[in-house]
């Protein structure tokens, strides 16, 4: 049976990609052309593990896109919580402005991961970090463009595909032709989980356009 989302085949948003070579990671910047609002998706902050020193080069690209082109942010949206990097979302956030959002079932991810690395009680596991934690069908605005996240869970519990107009960003759930699906051995990874998203994102309209959070 044919999921029913509620689906803008005949919006077209801008893509701005910004690749982080460290990562091997894509960051989007996803613009609704009529009122010139937007979404920043997996933004990245660097980080130099020998000499553990944050770097804001990758946000600072992202924030310098925005501020040229006038445009507005609506949105700042991870698609799950990623391994390889830190999120850039509160310093974009603090410099543009925008709502902070990811999949409800990041108190899942939090209070595993709390446990692995033993945090104490000053870590909220309650997803009070975000601005909005995403149900699956749920839908938000950018700017005229009625946006729908779906839950694709298997890399992570928490992980959501991201569908704005003709454009669906699948997080770590694909990648690449040649590289595949994501990994799903990570505490909370599920394999069966992970092909049963990677069927929900297959079902989507043969226009979609895929955008993968890695190369």
């Amino acid at each position: 049976m044919t999921e029913t989302f509620p689906l803008q085949m005949n919006k077209h948003p801008n893509v701005k990609a910004f690749f982080d070579e460290p990562t091997n990671t894509f960051s989007y910047v996803v613009t609704d052309p009529e009122t010139k609002r937007c979404a920043v998706i997996d933004s990245v902050l660097d980080l130099d593990y020998a000499a553990g020193r944050l770097d804001y080069g990758s946000a600072k690209a992202i924030v310098a896109y925005v501020c040229e082109h006038g445009l507005t942010v609506d949105w700042l949206i991870e698609t799950h919580v990623h391994a390889d990097h830190m999120s850039a979302a509160p310093y974009i956030q603090a410099q543009v402005g925008g709502k902070l959002g990811i999949g409800e079932r990041i108190i899942v991810v939090q209070e595993t991961f709390g446990k692995i690395f033993n945090e104490g009680s000053e870590f909220q596991r309650d997803g009070s970090q975000f601005d909005r934690l995403f149900k699956d069908g749920e839908t938000y605005a950018i700017g005229s463009i009625t946006a729908f996240a779906i839950h694709t869970p298997g890399h992570t519990p928490a992980c959501m595909t991201h569908v704005i107009g003709d454009a669906a960003f699948v997080g770590d759930t694909l990648f690449m032709p040649d590289g595949g699906t994501a990994r799903a051995d990570f505490p909370g990874g599920d394999a069966h989980a992970l092909f049963r998203s990677v069927k929900r994102v297959l079902a989507l309209p043969d226009g979609m356009r895929l955008f993968m959070c890695h190369d």
